[in-house]
């Protein structure tokens, strides 16, 4: 009992601490911002922000962005070229070019493609880190946690429609964990000061049953005692992350999907990066294109990025993998989430509702980089293994709708000994002339890391910006003017016309669902999805059981830069993340209608099935996963 009691007075006096410096809002631990995100704020700032926040804005087309690219010549380059379409890369060109930079942005394959698409779902401050920052006494962690909880509020104000606050139960199974997690949690709340979602709160066993009904009772020869609830945010990553493209668009930057960066261009002199050759996956096209600062957000990938600057450069990246399993949504109630606390070997496991069904996770393991890192099935195991215990539901392998692996692209330190030590802080550096480069952090706080990264190439490249920083109060495309009552407006005004096979031309009933995913997906631009859907008779459903709708193919062609049939079940869409199965049957319509709208051969058609085939495979649901389902049957 002396080490019990000794764990609660360290926990205790750091919760003092936190009462102190959240007293005197957090001033202590963190510097002010460098942006204060409204000084210096002019005419064409503000200009800039009603394009972004206008439901008519249209983006510029590929076409457009490309040869804005191509126009930029070595006598008149762009400010900042961006390599990375992830939320970092795009977060740094949506903050470059509405301080007046001249911007420009390649992604190998899609926005989102990599490890932004692939997260937990979560905007946290990080209530692991907490731990280990009051048991290990480590500044640098509460420091981190901090920021995040301050960048977490940020993140949910600036696309309200695509993210929340979500509820997470934390359940005790001793009067020692009550106590334990019931102040754990509240230093929570404390550390968050008035960035706070919700309060925290205990509830009784009664009680968490009712609000969690498959909540086992019972654990591994322990009882319920209670569960303690707290709050963070979550989103649809993918979708904030082409949000914050399609913004950025609109505020001047030139963003490229699909077209890769071959090589760079050095001046012959000074040997400084002055640009880069690249490569149109699309087209086959070579291109060259100037700027004064390279900055690399290529995530996990950003030391190839940099050895192709100098092929002696030391590694930066110690790649972790994070695996996911989805399933049904009965495991879950809708609007709770559940967090495992402890797993046989010390990590964390979340089980939360996300777009109508369950996701579960992560595992944090090391691996190799690869473009489509696939779940091993111990893994998958691992995380279905953590949860039951937990559940009354029996917990089957052969419930698994989707199964994926991302890449965290953590800083390295050479003296940890495993990933899940690792701080997930982030790096900016320049140790190329000419070549910035960010990597580390996390999704939570990718604007301020933007922001740092934004700062360090204006000063390696002298560069002069119209005014400071304005994201931290810079509401996305489709979040200005959005309200969670908005999807009335669809259901009442708008109707759903589907064509029979037959050829005969039905209206349909824009029913709840369909409405309140069009306003939460689109925003204030849902509307203009609707409106595809009524007057192009594209408002059949895509997959049985899921509400996204044809016209939704046909708008992200042309408004979202959506190239491929991937683009959209996995990024415009989540059809590949929630139900692999559903997502091929959805894909011959889905195929049919981009084919349409960028004058796809038969050929291209064919290939695009093939390769959307070949994606979905990498995600190992129940349905193309070879497993031997032993205890979970």
């Amino acid at each position: 009992m002396s080490a019990t009691a000794a764990r609660l007075r360290r926990v205790a006096a750091v919760a003092t601490a936190a009462v102190a410096v959240t007293a005197c809002g957090g001033s202590v631990l963190l510097p002010p911002s460098v942006s204060s995100n409204d000084r210096g704020v002019g005419p064409v700032v503000e200009s800039t922000r009603r394009t972004i926040s206008d439901p008519n804005a249209i983006v510029p087309s590929r076409s457009v962005q490309e040869s804005t690219l191509i126009g930029a010549s070595s006598t008149s380059p762009l400010d900042i070229l961006v390599v990375g379409g992830g939320a970092t890369g795009c977060g740094v060109a949506l903050d470059a070019a509405t301080r007046g930079l001249r911007v420009g942005l390649v992604e190998r394959e899609d926005f989102s493609s990599g490890t932004s698409s692939r997260s937990t779902k979560l905007i946290h401050g990080g209530v692991r880190y907490l731990e280990k920052a009051v048991f290990n006494l480590d500044y640098g962690q509460l420091k981190l946690v901090f920021h995040a909880l301050e960048e977490r509020k940020q993140v949910i104000e600036n696309a309200p429609h695509l993210c929340h606050a979500l509820p997470c139960m934390t359940p005790c199974f001793n009067w020692f964990e009550v106590v334990y997690y019931w102040m754990g949690l509240k230093m929570y709340d404390l550390v968050a000061g008035r960035h706070i979602l919700h309060l925290s709160r205990y509830y009784s066993v009664q009680e968490s049953i009712e609000l969690f009904p498959t909540l086992a009772r019972k654990g591994k020869d322990k009882s319920l005692r209670g569960t303690v609830v707290y709050y963070d945010g979550q989103m649809n990553d993918s979708r904030l992350n082409v949000g914050l493209a399609c913004s950025a668009a609109l505020a001047g930057a030139a963003v490229l999907n699909h077209a890769e960066v071959v090589s760079f261009l050095k001046d012959e002199g000074t040997e400084r990066i002055i640009g880069a050759r690249i490569r149109d996956k699309l087209s086959g096209q070579e291109f060259e294109t100037y700027a004064k600062v390279v900055v690399n957000a290529a995530g996990p990938f950003c030391d190839s990025v940099r050895k192709m600057a100098n092929k002696d450069a030391q590694a930066m990246i110690c790649p972790s993998s994070g695996v996911h399993v989805v399933l049904p949504d009965y495991y879950s109630p809708e609007g709770m989430g559940l967090i495992v606390p402890k797993t046989k070997d010390g990590r964390v496991v979340f089980m939360l509702p996300w777009l109508g069904r369950t996701v579960a996770g992560t595992t944090d393991s090391n691996t190799s980089i690869t473009a489509l890192p696939e779940p091993h099935e111990d893994e998958i195991q691992f995380i279905l293994d953590a949860i039951c215990d937990y559940l009354n539901v029996k917990v089957r392998r052969t419930d698994v709708l989707s199964a994926w692996s991302g890449i965290r692209p953590l800083a390295m330190d050479p003296t940890a000994k495993n990933t899940e030590s690792i701080s997930r802080d982030h790096v900016v550096c320049e140790d190329y002339p000419g070549l910035v480069t960010i990597t580390g952090g996390k999704w939570t706080t990718y604007r301020s890391m933007a922001e740092d990264a934004v700062n360090a190439a204006i000063k390696s490249g002298k560069l002069s910006p119209r005014n400071e920083c304005i994201t931290g109060n810079l509401r996305l495309v489709g979040g200005d003017g959005w309200e969670s009552s908005s999807f009335t407006v669809l259901a009442q005004q708008y109707v759903r016309m589907k064509k029979t096979h037959g050829g005969k031309v039905v209206p349909g009933v824009m029913d709840t669902a369909s409405a309140k995913h069009l306003s939460h997906a689109y925003g204030t631009l849902a509307e203009r999805v609707a409106t595809i859907a009524q007057n192009e008779t594209l408002g059949k459903r895509l997959a049985h059981g899921y509400p996204y709708l044809e016209a939704e193919v046909a708008y992200c062609a042309r408004n979202e830069y959506c190239e491929s049939a991937i683009d959209f079940i996995a990024r415009r869409s989540r059809l590949a993340f929630l139900d692999t199965d559903a997502a091929g049957h959805a894909l011959p319509r889905i195929i049919e209608i981009l084919a349409k709208e960028h004058n796809w051969d038969r050929s291209r058609q064919k290939q695009e099935m093939q390769k959307a085939r070949e994606f979905l495979e990498t995600f190992k649901s129940s349905k193309n996963a070879q497993f031997h389902d032993g205890k979970h049957q």
